[in-house]
């Protein structure tokens, strides 16, 4: 009889999946320098995972959910923060550190790489954008957009946001970077000032 996977020990063991992918990527991925990285067995990372595919898909949201909850930390504190200054926090948080650059890439990675390469099925793949484009659209609805307007630019920002990231990664060049977001926020904002009653 099979044993059922212990919750805390996959979490733990999700989150090691997840650091160990944000650093090495997703292209060349084989569950065996895998384990080996993270001494356990392939059979354990199947035990809790089961398939290589599983596992990049529980990597992926486990990868989602530790970024939404810097969001939702920073909204708890600052619930009436704008959502172009929620963009503006989350760029400085990307580029703070090279683990939280990594912790987006793995994101963009698995949109960008060839499924059959990466084993993410579509659905997955979706996600790493969709996520951030609703949670952007939302948040600027509550800030007084139409839905329709809110779902263009959401998708404009989310855009600009993946295209940041991706130059960020090949220049490095965080000035020129902040620059370019700052110009765009700047227009979101006075788009949203027209809104106001």
């Amino acid at each position: 009889m099979a044993r059922t996977p212990d919750p805390v020990k996959r979490l733990a063991l999700l989150d090691e999946v997840v650091a160990y992918l944000a650093s090495h990527g997703l292209g060349l991925l084989s569950l065996r320098p895998l384990a080996a990285h993270l001494g356990v067995s392939t059979n354990r990372l199947v035990h809790h995972f089961g398939s290589k595919e599983e596992l990049v898909a529980a990597a992926l949201k486990r990868a989602e959910e530790i970024q939404l909850a810097v969001l939702d930390r920073w909204r708890a504190k600052e619930p009436d923060r704008t959502q172009a200054d929620l963009l503006r926090k989350w760029w400085a948080w990307v580029t703070r550190s090279s683990k939280n650059l990594a912790l987006v890439r793995l994101g963009l990675e698995a949109v960008a790489i060839d499924a059959t390469a990466s084993g993410v099925p579509g659905d997955v793949r979706a996600r790493q954008i969709g996520v951030w484009r609703d949670e952007i659209e939302n948040r600027l609805v509550t800030e007084g957009m139409s839905s329709a307007d809110a779902q263009i630019e959401a998708s404009i920002l989310k855009s600009l946001f993946t295209g940041l990231v991706l130059d960020l990664i090949a220049s490095g060049d965080k000035q020129r970077l902040a620059a370019a977001l700052e110009v765009s926020l700047e227009r979101l904002e006075t788009r949203l000032r027209v809104l106001e009653p």
